[in-house]
């Protein structure tokens, strides 16, 4: 089930890659200027009181409604391309792993190309310092958030694969001898490594975007002193307009107060950063705009999107097709191709739902409720599972048999105590968090009084009753499946204990050797 969710999401997130991969061959960018003339009536305004980047996003891609419940028309174009990704990744999934294995050579290797550019080009942009002091400067008072927990412990099952079967449909490909601790140490460093060697590049860039609009606030207001006060041209320069600042201030206080002149902050530019496909198709997108050679570094910053998506896809694809093969759901006499077909399919016209012009806000609902939590909660009894269902010694036990030494007391405090603690405590703090307030989410709405800000709505009842299920519905299945094997063990055991000495003896087979 939750395999099935954020294939949905995952593939959305590649349709409008792919929208802005293909716009980004276009000179200039089309979301680099306002639209000089449009047919409909104050769009134009709508981008000139935000920016091009948020008018191009909001309006061309998504012509987002202003409310969650206004879902409007498919937006065919968007449709399309959701169409041509999930017939990209049919084409790469056709036939199972024997597919998806050579296409996974690419697309898990180009994104590093791609981000060892980017990491030369942008090291040598003006502003990457700042960029990078600001990523390895930790906020303290953030991390008291439960919610920043979440997302953090969400962003790590995602980028390891867990809780949603990807990672164990791939892995039941091994052999019974494959060594698994070393594998797990393998993909666990790897990803941080590469979490990291991403993020320089990235904030890079960011502190790029950030100094390049703290240093146009500061010429903004420049120009406005300079005129006010019939200045020398050059007279204030960004170096000492600090210091013109704090003396017009002293000695024309309430000329300088009618100017309103602008905030101008570099930490509040760096703090303008957004999560999400935000980051991507706002934030990121607006930084390219402004370096030299944009339409290249577009194009190779939506392939690398691209590749990174359909790799995550790959996973997914596998962590529904394998179970219905191996538990027997699916008949194996049905070909790989039309299951994988099937599957895609299934998920396509699933996935219409988010191309609508409310499409966006009900993928954010996706994504924070059936997204998260149902990953945490399923992973914590993924964990409690295994070290006191099935039991810590017979999982060492089986381990040792595969890579022939036992688990270390590093792992098995780590299985018994300290992942199930860590869990536990992010899910209840979550929990306690969300159930204080009510769901409510951000719009886009050109009429609101204080746009380009966005409008904070409380979500209707039954919407909230959908987030609800969102959670539940995933999470259901846990407790089901246990009762189902209580009540077949139970039986069972009845069963045997009905069974005579005389019948189990008629049957060749003893009593205990019948319960042995």
């Amino acid at each position: 089930m939750v395999s099935f969710i954020v294939n949905l999401y995952y593939n959305t997130i590649l349709a409008w890659v792919m929208w802005y991969f293909i716009n980004s061959f276009q000179e200039p960018l089309p979301w680099s200027t306002c639209p000089l003339n449009e047919n409909r009536t104050g769009y134009v305004e709508e981008c000139h009181k935000s920016t091009a980047v948020n008018y191009y996003w909001y309006r061309k891609v998504l012509n987002i409604s202003s409310d969650i419940t206004e879902s409007g028309n498919l937006q065919w174009l968007l449709v399309l391309c959701l169409a041509s990704c999930w017939a990209i990744v049919y084409i790469c999934t056709i036939r199972g792993i024997e597919s998806t294995g050579k296409a996974i050579y690419v697309t898990a290797t180009f994104p590093y190309l791609v981000l060892t550019i980017f990491l030369i080009r942008g090291l040598t942009l003006p502003g990457a310092t700042k960029g990078l002091t600001y990523l390895f400067t930790p906020n303290l008072n953030i991390l008291k958030n439960p919610r920043v927990w979440l997302d953090a412990a969400t962003q790590i099952i995602f980028s390891l694969s867990l809780a949603f079967g990807g990672l164990i449909a791939l892995s039941s490909y091994n052999s019974r001898k494959n060594d698994c601790e070393k594998d797990a140490v393998i993909i666990a460093v790897i990803n941080s490594m590469t979490s990291l060697y991403a993020s320089i590049p990235i904030f890079s860039v960011l502190g790029f975007k950030a100094i390049t609009g703290y240093w146009d606030c500061l010429d903004s207001n420049i120009i406005s002193i300079i005129n006010e006060f019939d200045l020398p041209d050059q007279s204030i320069k960004r170096d000492n307009y600090t210091t013109w600042l704090d003396f017009l201030n002293a000695t024309h206080p309430k000329t300088l107060a009618g100017l309103k002149l602008r905030s101008c902050d570099l930490q509040e530019f760096l703090d303008e950063s957004a999560s999400g496909p935000g980051l991507a198709f706002i934030v990121f997108s607006e930084a390219i705009v402004l370096m030299p050679g944009s339409q290249v570094w577009a194009i190779l910053f939506f392939i690398m999107l691209f590749s990174l998506g359909l790799s995550s896809m790959f996973g997914n694809i596998e962590g529904i097709l394998t179970p219905l093969l191996e538990v027997r759901v699916i008949s194996k006499s049905v070909p790989k191709e039309v299951l994988s077909g099937v599957i895609c399919l299934v998920c396509f016209l699933s996935a219409l739902c988010f191309t609508l012009r409310s499409g966006s806000y009900w993928l954010e609902v996706f994504d924070r409720y059936a997204g998260s939590l149902p990953l945490l909660i399923i992973a914590f009894f993924e964990v409690m599972g295994v070290a006191y269902v099935y039991g810590i010694k017979r999982f060492s036990d089986d381990v040792k048999w595969m890579t022939g030494r036992q688990p270390n007391f590093y792992w098995r405090v780590s299985w018994t105590i300290i992942s199930p603690l860590l869990m536990l405590t992010v899910l209840l703090a979550t929990l306690t968090l969300q159930t204080q307030q009510q769901p409510s989410y951000a719009t886009w709405d050109p009429k609101y009084e204080h746009f380009p800000m966005k409008k904070e709505k409380v979500y209707p009842p039954w919407i909230q009753a959908i987030c609800g299920l969102l959670v539940v519905i995933p999470c259901i299945f846990i407790p089901l499946v246990a009762f189902y094997h209580l009540i077949k063990r139970v039986l069972q055991s009845r069963k045997k204990e009905g069974t005579s000495p005389h019948e189990n003896t008629s049957n060749g087979t003893s009593v205990n050797c019948s319960r042995i």
